[in-house]
């Protein structure tokens, strides 16, 4: 059965929000998205990669157009590549609100550099993958530009059935992974690695040849492989992808590009790396919901959902967009509940001026019904709750839940099952 809207338009709001990840399936490769809370810019993931040794090409950084004129003159180099510093893709054929077009920029002449920052800095660039409105950028990358001979695909990635890391290499890089491996599977190769042992040589030496360095650069190749394995395990990394990795006119091989994903569940050991986290282009929502454990989405409708468990609030999207009306986020408690989340979740519901009915569903497991329903009680007081009110809730004590809040004395319309909760909701706002 196809996705409904609802549901389509949650998991269009999760790849919004996320970075590609890849993973191996009988040795083919798909990219799944999975919800990134870290995000990096350009640069900070190429300071990472150049501390562990590996080879990136000369940069500075500059949030001034002064600033990125004397990066410029500093690097001293025949060519030099400009860059916007945001998270979104598609950079090269943005457009600024300045004029100016291509959000990276190549030049031989120092002194234009200084004329095109002047062009982006404090400007919002708009690509594929940004608001309409475009994102201000506030930084930009000077390096070094290089040509390129030829160019691979590498990474490295956690992969379940194999039990731990494995490395993915590709003569063809440069494109999509996903189209080489559709197209010419033959071209894809796949090394297992023990995560006691690490990468050994012949294994990287095979990589390096099977990407098709020759000569002296199959040394260098493999020795790249082996520091961004280094680089892999010191981060806490789920993946780092190298598209391309490179081979330069002059012998040199060279990490073009990468991605890097990280374990949120490092971060009490990756402060450092996690205090990088790049927030601004984030939706403010979101991230004041990050700070109570809230997974949330904004979306289009005017019923407020709040739910435990994704699979459920995906489920609930559905069954609402089923009944004719429109969910207005994705709102995710998880397991671990405490009554404040329920109330910082209703302030965030709230805030919402699209909201005209807030329908809550929770089945209870390991979460007590009874901390939601006090939680709900509180926050419809101390909020003075102006829009209708549907829960559902079952599980574990959900008998003493539903008293609390059927002694409570507030306007909150009980449901007995999804189906039910769904209905009332629609139908209040239609009243």
């Amino acid at each position: 059965m196809a996705a409904s809207m609802a549901c389509q338009a949650v998991a269009r709001g999760l790849r919004g929000a996320s970075a590609s990840c890849l993973f191996l399936n009988k040795n083919k490769l798909a990219r799944v998205s999975s919800r990134r809370w870290l995000n990096l810019q350009e640069y900070q993931s190429k300071k990472l990669m150049q501390e562990s040794g590996v080879t990136v090409q000369r940069f500075f950084v500059a949030d001034s157009a002064p600033e990125a004129l004397e990066a410029a003159k500093r690097l001293n180099a025949k060519e030099i590549v400009l860059k916007a510093q945001i998270l979104a893709g598609g950079r090269g054929k943005g457009m600024f609100n300045s004029g100016l077009k291509g959000g990276v920029h190549l030049t031989k002449d120092p002194a234009v550099v200084g004329e095109l920052a002047n062009k982006m800095l404090g400007y919002n660039l708009t690509t594929k993958q940004t608001p309409k409105e475009g994102v201000k950028v506030k930084t930009v990358m000077v390096a070094e530009a290089l040509d390129i001979t030829r160019e691979t695909y590498f990474a490295i990635l956690m992969d379940r059935a194999c039990n731990g890391p494995v490395m993915v290499g590709s003569p063809q890089g440069g494109m999509d992974i996903e189209e080489v491996a559709a197209n010419t599977p033959e071209l894809i190769f796949k090394e297992v690695i023990d995560i006691f042992e690490g990468v050994r040589d012949d294994q990287a030496l095979r990589m390096a040849a099977n990407l098709g360095f020759k000569g002296p650069l199959e040394r260098q190749a493999a020795d790249q492989i082996k520091r961004l394995y280094d680089l892999f395990l010191k981060v806490d990394a789920t993946q780092v992808e190298v598209n391309p990795l490179g081979e330069t006119p002059e012998g040199q091989v060279v990490c073009f590009d990468a991605k890097i994903n990280f374990d949120d569940n490092a971060e009490f050991r990756q402060k450092a790396i996690f205090a990088m986290d790049d927030m601004t282009e984030s939706d403010p929502t979101e991230t004041e919901a990050a700070k109570y454990d809230l997974k949330y989405i904004g979306l289009d409708g005017n019923i407020a959902c709040f739910v435990n468990g994704a699979g459920l609030a995906m489920a609930t999207c559905d069954i609402i967009d089923l009944h004719g009306g429109k969910p207005a986020n994705f709102l995710d408690l998880g397991g671990g509940v405490k009554e404040n989340q329920v109330y910082q979740a209703f302030k965030l519901l709230t805030a919402d001026p699209k909201v005209e009915a807030i329908l809550v569903n929770i089945f209870g497991g390991i979460v007590n019904c009874a901390i939601i329903a006090n939680g709900i009680t509180k926050a419809c007081r101390e909020l003075e709750l102006k829009v209708p009110l549907v829960v559902r809730l079952e599980g574990t004590n959900v008998t003493e839940a539903k008293r609390i809040l059927s002694e409570s004395g507030l306007p909150i319309t009980s449901a007995e099952n999804l189906d039910d909760a769904a209905k009332k909701a629609v139908a209040s706002i239609r009243k």
